[in-house]
């Protein structure tokens, strides 16, 4: 035990370690802003450092992520700013020079004057004119007028809206900040289409896709993607050897022929959390409700089945409140299960235990509620900039909610570490068999609540490359990293007190279990951040470890086909038959939607080109619902069953299971990932901007796809009805039982 435990501190410790020197190279390379941007015929100042900042607040008040995306993060309605933007650019010009030396347009000329012409194009905008003693950035008279174009249109677009963008008519009409979002919009662009110093690619290794101005993928993406593949195929080989080898070596026990739990002591903290369960049945409900409307979005623009719903939850809010909810429930299902099996671990009712949970709950409700009506007021800018920081919407995807509903959920997680922590030092004191699986979950539990704060290291000024980089640290490390040690630890003490695995084994198995995916994991962050104007270093790193994420993912089919044998071991575990059926899902979508779709778009080769298009809502949907949402469900029904004392009528359990799993393939199979192929096709071969466009999104085929979604929506939906109907139903139930 000694030798697992000191290659998880090794794992932990070397990781963070890399993970953080990548940091500094963030701060230390990441694209300059410029003190003033200035035309380089005439000196005149088109744009100041104070412009592209506060663009950048604005463009995070109107939804930031939600509307569009920036060097490929954010939603797939609108386009993606940054590469449509250099796009219209290097159109404008390429047609000027023709129109002057031709009088022609551009795409009329034969290939010798395409090729000149291009050739004049790379040189104006991928030269670094950067110029580090008085912060400026020059640019040619032609380029601002290409510029000046750019201004019009996106102003255009977001004061009289977009209906094929989802942008409603008034999004922003303030004309300053629509000169400031332009300022920002036009950094974004330049960094994406600027030659580093001494470098032959961008600040953003050369994305976006753009042929017009040799943006390709770089060779170093190239090298590291096919490393990657390497590494992935040899490590499974590894792993496997490895867990062919070992896995039967655990102790072996005789499963009880009775439930060992019969006889359960529950205590009155467990009843109070019963409550938590009705909220995310609620939740659940809500975001499922949020999902479809902004799918719908999607194929009206504005409208819901004719009806002007945009005007007063526009797409941006609706995305917002859709993927806010899902880590919120999911959050708080999995912070539930741990303040209702604390007194099972610890056999002790800790003092002021049920205060902490009923505080935690109004909390809860008061985080959840003020957060989403902070964004919408945000993003229909009743808010000064600085007030929308902090109690409106920030603009990052899964991190909208503002800075002051940040703080008040991170001093709630703080309470929710201390009240559960207590427990699980309580029972390490005891020194029994059960000492290194409970040490490996304090751990987790502390991490869950201290690396909560990785999101808050960033200011309201800070550059994106900043704020991308602490983002994942929050969005990967919080949710995909300690969450999954802190599910992994928890199925493994529930099934140790079965009796089905002894706490020896699970101790072992989960303190190594989470050394091979923390391996990958903590580095594996970088994935994100290839083209985020981050160093190379990040696309080295990142590619590696990345691929090492889905080795332990591959034995998966392993993991499903030991619960299912499970379940015929015994008579008394068929109670427990619904909540193993949803932990064999997670194991199922962990294989699927984390490994093969998340490999999908983890190499460097692929993300250069499909990052932001529909196969990363492949992957987010099936692996953020289908891996952390059925194990949450799990939870809640696990610990429904540990309360409850009657036999359960399983039919709506057996609905619940089985459509939203059928629903979740049938979202998937019939419509996303067709889509996010015929996206991929465009990038790879036209270009990103055009994958995003809006003629390709509202062509006949794609429309038409889109549509075919309902199938999978409706089943999905009802899936999600029988589940909220069955856990309301037995928590109301198990709340009236006097135990």
């Amino acid at each position: 035990m000694k030798k697992v435990w000191i290659v998880f501190a090794s794992v932990f410790v070397l990781s963070f370690a890399v993970l953080i020197w990548i940091g500094t190279e963030v701060y230390q390379t990441q694209p300059p802003i410029p003190q003033e941007v200035v035309i380089k015929e005439s000196g005149e100042v088109v744009y100041t450092k104070k412009d592209i900042q506060i663009g950048q607040n604005v463009w995070e008040s109107i939804g930031g992520m939600e509307v569009g995306s920036i060097w490929g993060h954010g939603s797939y309605v609108a386009p993606d700013w940054t590469a449509d933007w250099i796009h219209k650019e290097a159109v404008y010009m390429l047609d000027s020079w023709a129109q002057n030396d031709f009088n022609k347009s551009y795409e009329s000329l034969d290939v010798e004057k395409k090729a000149a012409l291009k050739a004049r194009l790379i040189k104006d905008v991928k030269t670094n004119t950067f110029d580090e003693s008085s912060e400026t950035i020059k640019i040619s008279k032609l380029r601002w007028e290409a510029i000046s174009e750019n201004i019009k249109h996106y102003s255009s677009i977001f004061s009289d809206g977009h209906e094929q963008y989802a942008i409603p008519e008034g999004a922003l009409t303030d004309e300053v900040k629509l000169e400031q979002l332009n300022a920002f919009l036009f950094w974004t662009s330049w960094a994406a289409s600027t030659n580093r110093p001494e470098k032959d690619y961008t600040y953003t290794s050369n994305w976006p896709h753009e042929p017009l101005i040799d943006n390709t993928i770089t060779d170093d993406s190239l090298i590291w993607s096919g490393l990657s593949i390497v590494l992935l195929i040899l490590f499974i080989g590894l792993l496997t050897y490895y867990y062919l080898r070992d896995h039967e070596k655990g102790e072996a026990l005789i499963k009880p022929s009775i439930d060992p739990l019969t006889n359960l002591k529950l205590v009155p903290s467990q009843k109070a959390v019963l409550k938590y369960f009705i909220v995310i049945s609620l939740l659940i409900g809500l975001q499922v409700i949020l999902g479809i409307i902004t799918v719908h979005y999607t194929v009206e623009g504005q409208a819901f089945f004719g009806f002007d719903l945009g005007s007063i939850l526009p797409y941006s809010i609706t995305r917002t409140w859709h993927t806010q909810l899902a880590i919120f429930w999911i959050a708080a299902a999995w912070l539930a299960t741990g303040l209702f099996l604390a007194p099972m671990i610890s056999g002790k009712e800790m003092k002021y235990q049920v205060f902490g949970i009923n505080f935690l709950f109004i909390a809860l409700l008061i985080i959840v509620l003020g957060s989403m009506l902070g964004e919408w007021l945000g993003v229909h800018q009743f808010l000064d900039l600085t007030t929308n920081f902090f109690f409106g919407h920030q603009g990052y995807e899964y991190m909208d909610l503002g800075r002051f509903w940040q703080i008040f959920l991170g001093i709630g997680l703080i309470l929710w570490v201390i009240m559960v922590s207590r427990h699980l030092i309580y029972a390490i004191r005891k020194n029994d068999e059960s000492k290194h699986l409970v040490v490996i979950l304090l751990i987790s539990v502390v991490a869950i609540g201290m690396f909560f704060f990785s999101g808050l290291m960033y200011g309201e000024n800070s550059t994106l490359p900043v704020i991308n980089y602490w983002r994942w640290w929050l969005v990967h490390l919080w949710v995909e990293g300690f969450f999954e040690v802190f599910a992994t630890v928890v199925i493994a003490f529930i099934f140790s007190r079965m009796k089905i695995i002894s706490f020896k084994t699970a101790g072992y198995l989960s303190v190594a279990s989470a050394a091979i995916f923390l391996a990958g994991g903590i580095i594996g962050t970088l994935h994100h951040l290839y083209y985020s104007g981050t160093p190379v270093q990040a696309i080295a790193l990142g590619a590696t470890f990345s691929a090492l994420e889905v080795v332990p993912l591959t034995l998966m089919g392993f993991e499903i086909r030991e619960n299912w044998n499970l379940l015929k071991s015994k008579d008394w575990i068929q109670k427990y038959k619904w909540p193993i059926f949803f932990f064999i899902a997670v194991a199922f979508w962990n294989f699927i939607g984390a490994g093969v779709f998340g490999f999908l778009i983890n190499p460097p080769i692929a993300l250069y080109y499909i990052q932001g298009l529909n196969t990363t809502a492949v992957h987010s949907h099936t692996a953020l619902f289908g891996v952390y949402g059925m194990l949450g469900m799990g939870f809640i029904i696990m610990c429904l069953r540990f309360y409850s004392d009657r036999a359960w009528n399983n039919v709506k359990l057996k609905r619940a299971f089985w459509f939203l799993n059928i629903g979740l393939i049938a979202m998937v199979l019939i419509s996303l990932l067709p889509i996010g192929i015929i996206q991929a096709y465009t990038s790879i071969s036209k270009g990103y901007s055009f994958a995003r466009e809006a003629d390709l999104l509202y062509s006949p085929t794609v429309q038409t796809l889109k549509w075919l979604r309902m199938i999978g929506d409706i089943i999905f939906s009802i899936g999600i009805f029988y589940f909220c109907w069955f856990a309301i139903e037995e928590t109301i139930y198990s709340y009236k039982l006097k135990k």
